[in-house]
């Protein structure tokens, strides 16, 4: 059971023994918006409500049907629904700037069994299976995209994985932001391998990546360190970072095996020397910069999502040059995820409502951009790490608790 259906049922348990399961939110009178904020807060910030492009009471159903099941049709339901909907209707505070172009988009979605996971970095094998994990709810997800049938693992107590990344041998291995583990799943026995942080200083294992000798990067953010674990021998090296606070965020590697960190703390990249780990930090522009996450191209030209700007930036380690461009909806669009694809960087604008996603043309140096569509008319997002997979990009968008394949076409 996830977190945040958990803290849902507890509540109506409560309700339920004090005889008012079934009674009308009015009955609460001048309680009944903190009431609802409660049962909201109890797994996210209120921020979330009051930062909102918000919705009609149809659409908040459809919105908390996603993340808790509170039965469609109670008295409980449509209340709560009613009132957000009074007190958070729809807006365009946070309307995002469409770019047109010619290619044309298709997406694919499925939804999760558990809701409230907060599903969460879907990787695609060269097998097809997609695999995810749901960070609240402690759960590592198996998708089969070609039948639709997905299967749940509860992860060992106290993981809330923030990753998942694949072998060479399509063995899903997940990060344990929430107890200092590395772990990953025997496909054969069903059974996890955990491997604990030899620092207890490393806290926070966030996002990984394999090189081609099978030796697992990794980044753990506010313990503001770097890893490497060599899964033949079940050692794992620590490197810090040179800026304090810095906080290593995404993690991809260049052609020659060396890793690229991206900096959600400070103005800076940071490349490993894959053999010593000495880290080389390069500084960016612009104070207020911070980088979510990286993409490297084919020519080694680190691209990054400027999260604090709402710029996309390239970074050319051959020479040093730093280039920035705009996003289309600006400053406060807050790019998020990015990936290198089909001659492109594609990344989303994860303040906008609906999101949007971007794709930057590295021939033409010019941006497309799609508002990403959600089913039913519920387009709270958002998407923190896009992958791409056999036929497209995988995606998600942890509110809904979605995962989605995005294919394109002149």
């Amino acid at each position: 059971m996830s977190k945040n259906r958990f803290l849902f049922n507890k509540y109506v348990l409560v309700m339920a023994v004090s005889g008012t399961l079934f009674a009308p939110l009015s009955v609460y009178g001048k309680d009944e918006g903190p009431v609802v904020e409660q049962l909201c807060a109890s797994c996210h910030s209120l921020t979330n409500l009051e930062r909102s492009a918000g919705y009609s009471q149809q659409d908040w159903q459809t919105l908390i049907s996603y993340m808790v099941d509170a039965g469609a049709d109670t008295a409980l339901n449509k209340d709560i629904s009613a009132y957000l909907a009074e007190h958070y209707p729809v807006n365009t505070k946070r309307e995002s700037k469409v770019v047109s172009g010619d290619l044309k988009l298709s997406f694919k979605y499925w939804q999760v069994p558990t809701l409230g996971q907060r599903a969460r970095d879907p990787v695609q094998g060269k097998n097809g299976i997609i695999w995810w994990v749901g960070q609240w709810g402690n759960i590592l997800g198996r998708l089969d995209p070609q039948t639709g049938d997905m299967k749940e693992y509860t992860l060992p107590s106290g993981t809330y994985a923030h990753s998942v990344s694949l072998d060479k041998n399509q063995t899903p291995w997940f990060l344990g932001n929430k107890n200092g583990t590395v772990g990953y799943l025997d496909l054969k026995t069903e059974k996890f391998k955990v491997y604990k942080m030899p620092n207890k200083n490393a806290r926070d294992p966030h996002t990984g990546v394999f090189d081609e000798a099978g030796i697992f990067w990794f980044t753990l953010q506010h313990s503001n360190m770097i890893g490497k674990l060599d899964p033949t021998t079940g050692d794992i090296q620590l490197a810090t970072l040179p800026t304090k606070g810095s906080r290593p965020y995404g993690i991809k590697l260049d052609s020659n095996g060396s890793p690229w960190v991206s900096c959600n703390g400070s103005n800076c990249l940071v490349k490993v020397d894959k053999n010593t780990m000495e880290l080389s930090e390069i500084k960016l522009p612009g104070a207020k910069t911070h980088t979510r996450r990286l993409a490297i191209t084919p020519d080694d030209m680190v691209f990054y999502v400027n999260s604090g700007m709402g710029k996309l930036g390239r970074y050319n380690p051959k020479n040093g040059k730093i280039t920035q461009w705009d996003n289309p909806s600006g400053e406060n669009s807050h790019p998020y995820a990015i990936e290198y694809a089909d001659k492109a960087i594609w990344f989303n604008e994860s303040a906008k409502r609906p999101e949007t996603l971007v794709r930057f043309d590295l021939s033409t140096e010019t941006m497309q951009s799609w508002q990403i569509p959600s089913k039913e008319g519920v387009y709270s997002g958002l998407i923190r790490h896009m992958r791409m997979g056999n036929n497209g990009l995988i995606i998600h968008q942890t509110a809904t608790n979605q995962l989605a394949e995005i294919t394109w076409s002149k």
